[in-house]
Parts: structure tokens; sequence; C-alpha cells
């Protein structure tokens, strides 16, 4: 059996896989070789905010949260009881940055893996990070 890669996704991933076409189509095509995850904290996010960017573009909010939910087909959703137990050393390296970004690194250092996000906020932190416009040379290697 082939041992998948693993991927943990920032919600601002989550939300431009809902309204864009690039991510969703980067998860579609690397969902059999690569294990996505996500904090629900940060699916509880995006669907926080997904239908007013929705309701901005004067489309249906519903359809957002649609979207969303099919991607749960390639996103593992995962609880915060999975991964409290890294909640201390997440904060203390990410606490210069954003704190309330903590469950993201959690989740990543309970799985080894790196993280992909679009903003700044993990550099430095020891945790790789990984951007859309290149995480495809870690998805593909």
């Amino acid at each position: 059996m082939k041992i998948k890669k693993r991927i943990v996704l920032d919600a601002n991933v989550m939300i431009r896989a809902v309204l864009g076409v690039k991510v969703r189509l980067l998860l579609e095509k690397y969902f059999a070789d690569v294990e996505f995850f996500t904090p629900e904290v940060c699916y509880q996010d995006a669907k926080k905010y997904l239908p007013p960017l929705f309701e901005k573009r004067n489309l249906q909010a519903g359809d957002a949260l649609a979207v969303l939910e099919v991607l749960t087909r390639f996103i593992n959703v995962v609880d915060s009881s999975v991964y409290s137990g890294h909640e201390m050393e997440s904060k203390q390296r990410i606490a210069v940055r954003d704190i309330d970004d903590w469950p993201v690194g959690a989740v990543s250092l309970l799985l080894n893996c790196p993280v992909w996000t679009e903003d700044a906020d993990f550099f430095g932190t020891g945790v790789a990070t990984w951007t859309s416009d290149r995480v495809h040379l870690y998805l593909s290697s």
C-alpha cells in the first residue's frame, strides 16, 4: 500500500477552493495521492465568511455552502479534541504572528506535515509552508 502525503489547509485555502477553480482542481487532481486536512475551526470560518463573499458577488450564499460541503469529500475536517495536545507548542510557535492560527499549526504538528496557506503567519515557525502558486511542487513530488 502506498503511503499518501499529507497537508493541512488553512481557512483561506478552503475559501479559495470555493471561490475559484485553481485550488479546487488541485484538490481533485491530487486526492488519490494526498490526504488533505483542516481543523474544524477553519471549516467553520469558511462557512461563516463564504456567504457574505458570495452575496457581494451577487451569487446565492447557499451555493457557497453547497460547494464547501462537496469539498469535505476531499478534505478531512479534524475535531479539536484530536489536536488539542499540540495547542501549547503551536501557540508558542505562532504567537508573534497570529495566535488564532494555532489550530492549523497543531494539526500540522500532530500529522508531521506542511501547511497550505495564503498568508505568512507560519513563516519562521518551523512548519513547512506552501502557497497555492507553489503547492503543486509538493503535491506532485
